[in-house]
């Protein structure tokens, strides 16, 4: 399987493709214009808390304003001297973006810090030792976690990531090693910066890919220009040295990068509403304010055929398939409903839902199948973090 990440650049905006074997399967686009504040961390000051919701809005710069939940989160970094960790206004705190802002929502920031590198995290106001739930063998998991256990402390938690399955623990030691100072200098010397002061500045978005994308998945990264290929050549060399040799720059005057991999056609054909599959059935999706429903449709697939039952079943795994690549292909997120076609065999049903927790499985961003209810209606969530493709995207 050969897998690249392709950036280039279209109408103002950098764009970062995943392509499996060529075909598109993840896509994320960043304004040359304005930069994205998710996983920032910043001084911030509280305007106004929320009783009846628990909750407290921050300001994080002039006029930005950012949602806190207070619910069972951990008592933020105060700036302020205080005797008490109830959070009222008026305070500094320590934040961090969490997610970013959609539509009419604000960002929402959180106290619990998450300091992110290629092969762990660390997590203020969680003091728990973890291990990816993808690196499934119980030895290595055990090895894994007796590792960071040297790093336990009160204060933070230490998640071990997917990428650390194939590397050596002198690595993954390293890298905790340089969180764990990362941390201390922002809690030790960043409780000395003026209010709204940027303590951390994450990665652009096409570095985070680089740094979140699995080094067993991500063969070849691939660019045309020479901006980008200047910074995410520094970024590797001072973050993953181990993974400078897959950069290459791309300079065929003949034939763009972005057409020679179609990415153009492909983004049109994420942003569609429907889907066809090798059916002859097809998908509608349609993401809206409060719910994204994606519907399943015989379409073409039942003229003809005798056997219905058999034929809905099969046309609802091609779509259960089709489905789990399209939500992560737009960055779907939040709570998905999905109207297959009614099959009355219940071991068609539950192999269907089967299937469908094996594909969203393969999903990096947390994805949950939660039931199929009476009215034969799927319910998924996922975590929300960017922005769904559809909002990124400028025409």
């Amino acid at each position: 399987m050969s897998n690249q990440l392709v950036i280039c650049k279209r109408n103002n905006q950098i764009l970062s493709c995943l392509l499996e074997d060529k075909q598109l399967v993840q896509i994320n686009a960043t304004d040359l214009d304005q930069e994205s504040l998710l996983g920032n961390i910043y001084i911030g000051k509280v305007k106004n808390i929320v009783k009846n919701i628990n909750a407290a809005f921050v300001e994080i710069a002039d006029g930005v304003m950012c949602y806190l939940s207070l619910e069972n989160s951990t008592p933020p970094i105060f700036v302020n001297n205080k005797n008490t960790d109830k959070v009222v206004i008026g305070d500094e705190i320590i934040v961090q973006i969490e997610k970013e802002g959609i539509k009419t929502k604000a960002p929402v920031v959180t106290s619990n810090l998450a300091f992110v590198g290629k092969y762990a995290i660390l997590t203020y106001g969680k003091t728990k030792l973890g291990v990816s739930n993808k690196i499934t063998d119980d030895t290595h998991r055990k090895a894994l976690r007796n590792v960071i256990g040297a790093y336990k402390s009160e204060e933070y938690g230490l998640v071990v990531r997917t990428n650390a399955e194939a590397v050596s623990p002198e690595v993954i030691r390293e890298e905790v090693e340089m969180l764990i100072t990362k941390y201390k200098r922002i809690k030790e010397y960043g409780i000395h910066k003026t209010c709204f002061s940027v303590l951390d500045k994450a990665p652009k978005n096409y570095l985070s890919d680089i740094r979140d994308g699995y080094d067993a998945v991500i063969e070849q990264i691939v660019t045309d220009d020479q901006e980008i290929y200047d910074e995410i050549k520094t970024f590797l060399e001072e973050n993953q040295a181990s993974d400078v040799h897959k950069l290459q720059f791309y300079n065929d005057r003949m034939v763009s990068l972005s057409n020679l991999y179609s990415i153009e056609t492909k983004v049109e054909k994420a942003l569609q509403e429907r889907v066809w599959l090798k059916s002859g059935g097809y998908l509608v999706i349609q993401p809206t304010e409060a719910l994204v429903v994606i519907d399943v449709n015989t379409g073409k697939a039942i003229q003809g055929k005798k056997r219905a039952e058999e034929t809905f079943f099969k046309i609802n795994k091609e779509a259960a398939i089709e489905i789990a690549k399209q939500v992560r292909l737009r960055n779907l997120s939040g709570i998905i409903i999905i109207d297959f076609i009614d099959v009355a065999s219940e071991a068609y049903k539950e192999a269907e839902m089967e299937l469908l927790r094996k594909e969203f499985s393969k999903d990096p961003v947390k994805t949950i199948v939660v039931e199929m209810t009476k009215l034969n209606l799927v319910e998924v969530t996922r975590k929300k973090v960017r922005k769904p493709l559809h909002e990124q995207m400028k025409k």
